[in-house]
């Protein structure tokens, strides 16, 4: 259970103010990786986009797609505090992963420059963002945590590379049962078919249909393992596959993809947040493609009664036809580099 921030220390309420704040310029980062960049991809080789199907960002969606090589992916955990020795049974961010100079030795992956540091794994360092952008292709998954050798002040750093979860699907989806009392003992208490719905619901609860894998899948795994701490915490994914970005955090889920919009469409919303001339591309437009604007495209996901405790804690059987998500808010977001233009609600997903 995290801590409601009126719980907390006066530094910790200052931490977990900063924690917000480096969130926001790091989910930038990664919308301009993961959309953006990946976008870029295509067009520089010359192959033509493969835009995500409105149906595709429905809760419990099945997407059945190619792994496309130009498109961007990775896995980030993003912790307010510092992770404590005991998770690393789980979550292996060991000596031999950790963010040194040293540890890139023998990784053929990744050629090291003489501008590396130990400062430049800072998230406040000049040379972080460049650094970062380098190191999100790596496999697994990378963490930002706050750096442990700081008494004095919050600061948050790229502390570990190539980051396993070897945390099983099964407990994490026994965990997460029983915590919602749709069990009291263990996975296979009601029998295999229960069993298996209940893992089915443990990726539904996360934003994911059951069939994904890879990174997703560990996000899943990562995403209930530090549920448990009483810290905010974020995990942000996005695949060759799904051709999104997803963000999971403490409440919530949150994905993004790109979108084409036609002159209709923008005209209608020009007229809706009385914008004049070129305001909506200055602002919005990541790219005008055979007469549409791409636009980058926001959905928020909320969790149901049905995938929230019961105040009461009664052990409750379970439904799967009973959804565990639903579409909360429906944005399109300005360009990373505009700060001062808001999201703009735009409901599609069921319009078509």
């Amino acid at each position: 259970m995290v801590l409601k921030t009126e719980l907390l220390s006066d530094n910790e309420k200052i931490r977990r103010l900063l924690y917000t704040l480096v969130g926001y310029e790091l989910e930038r980062y990664l919308i301009k990786y993961a959309l953006l960049d990946s976008y870029q991809n295509f067009m520089v080789n010359n192959y033509p986009y493969p835009f995500v199907e409105r149906r595709e960002l429905k809760p419990k969606a099945k997407v059945i797609d190619r792994e496309y090589e130009y498109q961007n992916c990775f896995l980030v955990l993003y912790y307010e505090g510092t992770l404590h020795n005991k998770h690393k049974k789980y979550i292996r961010f060991l000596s031999d992963n950790k963010l040194v100079k040293e540890n890139f030795q023998n990784i053929i992956d990744f050629k090291i420059g003489p501008e590396f540091s130990q400062n430049i794994k800072n998230f406040d360092s000049p040379g972080f963002s460049k650094f970062f952008y380098s190191m999100l292709p790596a496999d697994y998954a990378l963490m930002i945590q706050q750096d442990p050798t700081i008494k004095t002040r919050t600061r948050y750093i790229l502390s570990h590379f190539h980051v396993k979860l070897d945390w099983p699907i099964s407990d994490a989806a026994e965990d997460l049962a029983k915590n919602l009392r749709y069990l009291s003992k263990d996975l296979y208490e009601r029998g295999e078919k229960y069993a298996e719905m209940i893992q089915q619901k443990l990726f539904e609860y996360y934003g994911f249909h059951h069939t994904v894998g890879g990174r997703r899948s560990a996000a899943v795994v990562a995403s209930q393992y530090l549920s448990h701490e009483n810290l905010l915490f974020s995990v942000y994914t996005s695949s060759k596959e799904s051709r999104t970005m997803t963000k999971i955090d403490s409440a919530r889920v949150q994905r993004y993809a790109l979108m084409k919009l036609n002159k209709e469409d923008i005209n209608a919303l020009r007229q809706a947040h009385k914008m004049k001339g070129d305001q909506f591309q200055k602002r919005y437009v990541v790219h005008e493609e055979k007469g549409e604007s791409v636009v980058i495209f926001m959905v928020i996901y909320s969790r149901t009664p049905h995938s929230l405790p019961q105040a009461d804690g009664k052990l409750r059987e379970l439904n799967p036809d009973y959804r565990w998500v639903t579409v909360e808010d429906q944005l399109i977001l300005p360009l990373p580099s505009v700060s001062h233009a808001r999201p703009l609600p735009y409901p599609t997903i069921y319009s078509q």
